[in-house]
């Protein structure tokens, strides 16, 4: 039986991890040493690393900073305009864009998990979390947000507890579930469990 990949990807299905500024190390070997040692988190924009600002994104940039100004409740180009900032790593930007978009429609789940994203990359992990949060209480099943405040919480806020209950409430939701990376997340929890009994 296939194996079900986390859900709850916004822009696109493909996936980028990005690493967290310090490496965890203690495992010698293992499918789950890649997310453990590195803190990747789960980017449902793009499957290369942020590209660089070109000519191209900087136009699609300038189209919906028009469209806002022409019609600030437009949220769809609120959204668009935080993706485009996301996918030139220019979090703050994004986050006002998403904020923007928020405002007008507060309930959708992928745009607060998008939002913590950014947050985690402008190096503020208590609103990334925040964000996840807010993400599963309008969704309780969105997947990916669990799977992301797990890293934040384990990498950034070492919080080791708290993110073996986010990965293992995602286990409850989808006893199946892959982290972007291929790895099983009950795996990545086993090793875990593994290591701290050492």
């Amino acid at each position: 039986m296939a194996q079900k990949k986390i859900t709850g990807y916004t822009k696109s299905e493909n996936i980028i991890w990005f690493v967290a500024a310090s490496l965890l190390v203690g495992f010698i070997s293992g499918v789950a040493y890649g997310i453990y040692q590195s803190g990747k988190i789960a980017d449902p924009h793009q499957s290369s690393p942020p590209a660089a600002m070109d000519i191209e994104r900087q136009q699609a940039i300038d189209a919906l900073e028009a469209r806002t100004k022409k019609n600030p409740q437009d949220t769809a180009a609120w959204i668009d305009l935080g993706h485009q900032y996301f996918d030139a790593d220019l979090p703050d930007q994004a986050i006002a864009a998403y904020e923007k978009a928020l405002a007008i429609q507060p309930e959708d789940a992928n745009v607060w998990t998008d939002m913590g994203v950014m947050y985690r990359r402008s190096g503020n992990p208590e609103k990334a979390v925040d964000a996840f949060d807010r993400a599963m209480n309008i969704d309780p099943k969105h997947e990916i947000s669990r799977f992301n405040k797990g890293i934040v919480l384990f990498h950034d806020l070492k919080d080791e507890e708290g993110a073996l209950a986010a990965w293992e409430s995602l286990l409850t939701l989808n006893p199946e579930a892959k982290s972007p990376g291929g790895q099983t997340v009950q795996e990545l929890v086993d090793h875990i469990k593994q290591n701290h009994e050492k």
